[in-house]
């Protein structure tokens, strides 16, 4: 089994940063910490004083397959992931055919089996009709149920109340929620229709996408799991006052957790007017107020985990008028240099960038030994450069071929990505030296 032994370290933790060396040996890490010598045939790295990060576990990717491989495919979008420092992703359902079968979702795994740098994992797609299916689904394999419960790409929306009671009250799986009051935002919709037709500036969408939108559906999902004590997990948190219905506790005694995504942190309201279509997501990205208070929760443990909520189209789908053009925008490749440039902004630090998007997410999840960098865990590690990024056309990898931090100089660079305790992402190139594996869970 091969070895790599990377030295002069600075290797990130949950807490704290330790200066030294670490050991892979075969698919694990073997030795953290102090100065590791090594005799036989081993790989040796000098980090030369660079950041070791535990890879980051993205837990809400639309990679597009199968259905919508002209904007994105498992392939492309895998490979860019690992080039950003993420090791393992959890892909949602609504592709085309969504995943609300277990036949359909077996064939996703297939797909990523044979072409996935990263780990992975796919959520079960809930409908208002596929309760029997669902029921199906192993909570050791797969890692949960995804619902929408405000319509988005590739539409599932479930507003059946008999399913969601159902749904809520019959599992004990995990349950992901993406949270906005459909009635809401039609409302909305046709209100800002009737006043500016099809020529809707796009910095409206936050008040089509609304805060009332939001904490409506939020705050019906947080009842329904304190109803059932299901395990809910809502996404891309957006606003300040849904972070009311979440408490600032150790995420591993919570059976009800939030997510922040990498635009809500970074982009507000005032970004549309530099960036229009292309920072249009759903929910929307809204105020700074908004945006700050996300950032507290982040730092107070009231939101739980980072992702990206990547969710590519291509340029030609993206640029048109406001009620044309879909939401979503690619971001594997630039999240986590992102959120290391809010350390350097004093926003957030190594530490807690670690803990929220590794061993937080492992937490959550119960993903097999993953998330950390210690011994007997797999060896999903990164090794960071202080040295400037500049986000270019030339430089992305995204199928759909460009990005919202085009323009971006980052202080940060992913120089190397091992999954596995394979080096699958050397200096700027992909080497799919294996392929990633199925994420388990302990459930």
């Amino acid at each position: 089994m091969s070895k790599t032994l990377i030295k002069n370290a600075r290797i990130v933790r949950s807490l704290d940063i330790l200066e030294g060396d670490l050991l892979i040996d075969g698919e694990r890490i073997a030795k953290v910490g102090g100065s590791i010598s090594e005799t036989g045939k081993v790989t040796e790295i000098d980090a030369e004083g660079a950041l070791l990060f535990p890879g980051m576990i993205d837990d809400q990717v639309h990679f597009r397959e199968p259905g919508l491989t002209h904007k994105a495919d498992i392939f492309t979008e895998s490979g860019a992931a690992v080039a950003g420092g993420i090791t393992s992703f959890m892909e949602m359902p609504n592709t085309n055919p969504p995943a609300i079968t277990q036949e359909l979702l077996e064939e996703k795994y297939a797909v990523a089996a044979k072409n996935s740098p990263a780990n992975y994992s796919f959520f079960m797609g809930v409908s208002n009709d596929n309760l029997e299916e669902v029921k199906k689904t192993d909570p050791t394999q797969v890692c949960g149920l995804k619902i929408f419960m405000g319509s988005s790409t590739g539409n599932m929306l479930v507003d059946n109340e008999k399913t969601l009671e159902n749904v809520f009250s019959s599992t004990d799986m995990l349950i992901a929620t993406h949270c906005e009051d459909e009635l809401t935002i039609t409302e909305n919709a046709a209100k800002y229709y009737e006043r500016y037709g099809d020529e809707m500036p796009m910095h409206f969408h936050p008040n089509v996408r609304s805060e009332e939108a939001c904490y409506l559906s939020s705050s019906k999902a947080v009842a329904m799991a304190k109803k059932y004590g299901t395990q809910l997990h809502i996404l891309h948190i957006s606003t300040a006052k849904e972070l009311e219905l979440f408490k600032a506790d150790d995420i591993r005694e919570k059976h009800i957790t939030a997510e922040a995504c990498v635009h809500h942190l970074w982009f507000t309201d005032m970004d549309y007017f530099k960036k229009g279509s292309h920072i249009k997501w759903n929910p929307a990205v809204k105020t700074m107020y908004d945006r700050d208070a996300i950032r507290q929760a982040v730092i107070n443990d009231k939101i739980d985990v980072i992702a990206t909520d990547h969710a590519p189209h291509t340029l030609q789908e993206k640029d048109g008028k406001y009620w044309e053009v879909p939401s979503g925008g690619p971001l594997v490749q630039h999240a986590l240099p992102a959120l290391l440039e809010l350390v350097k902004e004093r926003v957030f630090t190594y530490p807690l960038i670690a803990r929220k998007t590794a061993k937080a997410v492992a937490e959550r999840f119960k993903i097999v030994d993953r998330g950390r960098l210690d011994e007997g865990y797999f060896a999903d590690v990164v090794l960071v450069k202080d040295a400037d990024y500049a986000v270019t056309k030339d430089n992305i990898l995204y199928k759909c071929g460009w990005s919202p931090f085009e323009g971006t100089t980052f202080s940060h660079t992913i120089a190397k990505t091992w999954v596995n305790g394979s080096l699958e992402y050397d200096n700027g190139k992909v080497l799919r030296n294996t392929t990633g594996k199925r994420l388990t869970f302990n459930r």
